[in-house]
């Protein structure tokens, strides 16, 4: 079935970029010249012959560009021109040698005209090229090099490899001097936060068009962790903000494991802002005291939101967040949302992070889902534990559930409800994670229970699910999204598992080209979910104009759909184009979507905002 679900998206993908294209329209370059014909005429006009990159060097720091660009009545005379001709070649020679040109030859010559046309004509001949970099390590980390010692062996390679320059790199003077920035970044964010630069040096030979290249550092210390000291409190306990360190005293104070601590509290939905620093004086290296200054959210926030999908509909909603209730160190969530087809009601307590950043979760959720054959009323109690780390959620938690559908047509109502203990896991790396365009996202779910209903007998079930959804960028403005989700229902024919555990597809983030939760198996007329699940998406998009960047047009192609079983899976595909506004708070999407069995355009809307 994986097959066919990748050839359906392949297929639909080229057929549909065949058909379609994004063409960004050419920036207007037309720029107003009213002002410039007030004034005079420039006193010359220059002309560089060079590569291009070397050109825009030229046009950007010799006199005679700057001159070029003045507007006067006034003229020069004949030893003026004699001057500004004679110092232009050697005044090239030094901006090229900047680049790694040291064997340039510069030639200038003026043209009669009215005004006089002045060209700079510039062979660079031969780059210099690195040929070694040595790095020397003085202080604390050298006298750790010297023992052989691993940690600073690794660290020794990450800061020989920081910066552009290397072995066989092209040497450019802006590289050489970032290379050196970026060295002492590097030791800096490793702890050595008083690491200084000793000295740097750099050979050119010019005949053989080579660089040798020097650079003494002084690491300085190594900074530790001493007790964190935490300052704008007014609300919350001392003790959370320290156990969202995830460090002990003696810890090297590292860059990463402060922002690490830093995301950690700001996740907390307890502070609005958060900063974690520490004093860099070497007499204090062995423990440094860690400063955590907060700014805390306010004790109680209420929200209200409006939006439309083009699954559910309109939709209003209205949420309350209470951060201590009764002065106890725990969180209260409570949240309506109320839309045509799908009303829901959401209520959390969970503590305040406590050791290894975990919290406590009592949960009640009710939901009722509209479909065009059915209506789903759901009932959710959950009793678990999640722990946040940066680079992973996770929730463990045992479930009762209840789930209530009624069939349209007939009337018939399954009741049906499972007990169960179920894991899930988030794990994302994305440049951002309101707007990514690289990196990936994954969901996994697993579950085990026991399930019985009115209609069918009483027995266990287990149920997995996954989804991974990754963005890249693609070069010319053009970004890639691909998105892929599987899951299965493990159990006895003669078990009925409760309707919101099974899968359905269609819809905005399913299958474009179908109505929400249609594309499932059909019971006597009426549609119920399914047993097993594989959808796939694949999708191009690109800004439709440099003026507005925010504004991105895409092509996409879906396919997949719910069955009882992988022998009764046929993926049903969908295609189109839509838009994107990149909004703050957001993408903003509206798609027109061909559903290839249905024979007919959907159009598909998803818009939110808060306020």
């Amino acid at each position: 079935m994986t097959r066919r679900l990748a050839r359906a998206l392949l297929l639909g993908l080229a057929s549909l970029c065949g058909a379609c294209g994004l063409i960004a329209p050419k920036p207007d370059t037309t720029a107003p010249a009213a002002a410039a014909a007030a004034a005079g005429p420039p006193p010359l006009k220059l002309q560089v012959d060079a590569p291009s990159t070397l050109k825009a060097l030229l046009e950007q720091h010799l006199d005679l560009a700057r001159l070029a660009a003045m507007r006067s009545d006034e003229t020069l005379d004949d030893s003026e021109w004699a001057r500004l001709i004679a110092a232009t070649p050697a005044q090239a020679r030094e901006l090229l040698q900047t680049e790694g040109f040291f064997e340039a030859e510069v030639k200038v010559q003026r043209d009669p005209g009215n005004p006089p046309t002045v060209r700079v004509i510039v062979t660079p001949g031969p780059r210099v090229e690195v040929r070694s970099l040595q790095l020397k390590i003085e202080g604390p980390l050298g006298d750790r090099l010297a023992a052989a010692d691993p940690a600073a062996q690794a660290l020794q390679a990450q800061i020989r490899a920081a910066g552009p320059l290397h072995e066989g790199s092209a040497f450019r003077n802006p590289d050489w001097s970032d290379t050196k920035l970026q060295m002492l970044a590097k030791l800096r964010a490793a702890g050595h936060a008083a690491a200084t630069l000793r000295d740097s040096r750099a050979d050119i030979d010019v005949p053989s068009h080579g660089a040798s290249l020097a650079v003494a550092v002084d690491s300085g210390p190594l900074f530790v962790a001493g007790p964190v000291q935490v300052e704008g409190l007014k609300l919350h306990d001392e003790r959370t903000v320290q156990r969202l360190a995830g460090f002990k005293p003696g810890t090297p104070l590292t860059e990463a494991l402060l922002l690490d601590y830093q995301d950690r509290l700001l996740k907390s939905n307890l502070f609005e802002t958060a900063t974690v620093t520490f004093d860099a004086d070497p007499a204090q290296a062995a423990a440094a005291p860690v400063r955590v200054r907060v700014s805390e959210l306010p004790l109680q926030q209420a929200t209200l939101g409006a939006g439309y999908s083009g699954n559910t509909g309109p939709r209003a909603s209205a949420e309350h967040t209470h951060r201590r209730p009764f002065g106890w160190p725990i969180t209260s969530y409570n949240k309506l949302e109320w839309g045509r087809d799908a009303q829901t009601l959401t209520t959390d307590l969970y503590s305040h992070p406590g050791e290894n950043f975990g919290r406590n979760l009592l949960g009640v959720q009710v939901e009722r889902v509209r479909g065009d054959q059915d209506v789903v009323l759901s009932q959710r109690l959950r009793l678990g534990r999640s722990t946040d780390t940066p680079k992973a959620e996770r929730l463990y938690f045992g479930e009762m559930l209840r789930s209530r559908q009624s069939l349209n047509a007939t009337g018939e109502v399954v009741d049906a409800r499972a007990l169960s203990a179920n894991a899930h896991m988030v794990l994302r790396r994305l440049d951002s994670a309101l707007l990514p365009t690289r990196g990936f996202s994954l969901s996994l779910q697993l579950g085990a229970g026991q399930a019985s209903s009115n209609t069918g007998e009483r027995g266990p079930f287990g149920r997995v699910y996954g989804r991974l959804t990754t963005y890249w960028p693609l070069g010319a403005q053009w970004y890639g999204t691909a998105r892929v989700e599987a899951g299965q229902i493990v159990k006895r024919d003669a078990v009925i598992v409760p309707d919101a555990l099974g899968f359905r597809a269609g819809g905005d983030d399913s299958v474009r080209g179908y109505a929400y939760r249609t594309l499932a198996p059909e019971r006597d007329g009426h549609i119920v979910s399914g047993n097993v699940l594989l959808t796939g998406s694949a999708e191009l998009a690109r800004p439709i104009s440099d003026r507005l960047p925010s504004v991105w047009g895409a092509v996409f192609v879906d396919a997949g759909r719910a069955a009882d079983s992988w022998k009764d899976y046929k993926p049903a595909l969908g295609y189109g184009v839509g838009l994107r506004w990149r909004s703050p708070i957001g993408p903003l999407r509206a798609d027109l979507a061909w559903g290839d069995e249905l024979r007919r355009l959907r159009l598909h809307l998803s818009v939110g905002i808060t306020f």
